[in-house]
């Protein structure tokens, strides 16, 4: 997400994944807060309405279940220590669905690709 909110390298991959023909994207609010934050850190002072309406147009699905994802996410943390509790909502979520995890973020997820947690894609 904010490498195609901030135009980085990968963004034009994420793009093609959220155009992509039958392919569903989906975005948790954990995830969104996490977006809302850095951009925040980086010295902005961004509209949580508005953060929120731009990721939906650009085609990302937003669920807000916490219910089933809070213990496997929560178990995913405890055993992952050095993952945000964001990615382990976004693997939680990935996991439910059956999808790929989509990220950057190697520093973070080498470990946990390399530990088949959950397939990860990663853009960069």
């Amino acid at each position: 997400m904010i490498a195609l909110l901030e135009k980085e390298p990968g963004a034009e991959q994420v793009a093609a994944l959220l155009q992509g023909e039958g392919q569903r994207c989906f975005l948790h609010t954990i995830q969104i807060c996490e977006v809302f934050y850095d951009r925040i850190r980086r010295g902005g002072n961004p509209n949580s309405d508005s953060l929120e309406s731009l990721l939906a147009s650009a085609g990302f699905e937003i669920r807000t279940e916490t219910r089933d994802l809070w213990p496997v996410a929560g178990r995913l943390k405890a055993g992952l220590r050095r993952v945000s509790l964001a990615d382990c909502f976004a693997m939680a979520l990935t996991l439910k669905v059956g999808g790929s995890l989509v990220s950057t973020d190697h520093h973070e997820l080498d470990p946990v690709q390399a530990a088949g947690v959950c397939p990860i894609h990663f853009v960069r």
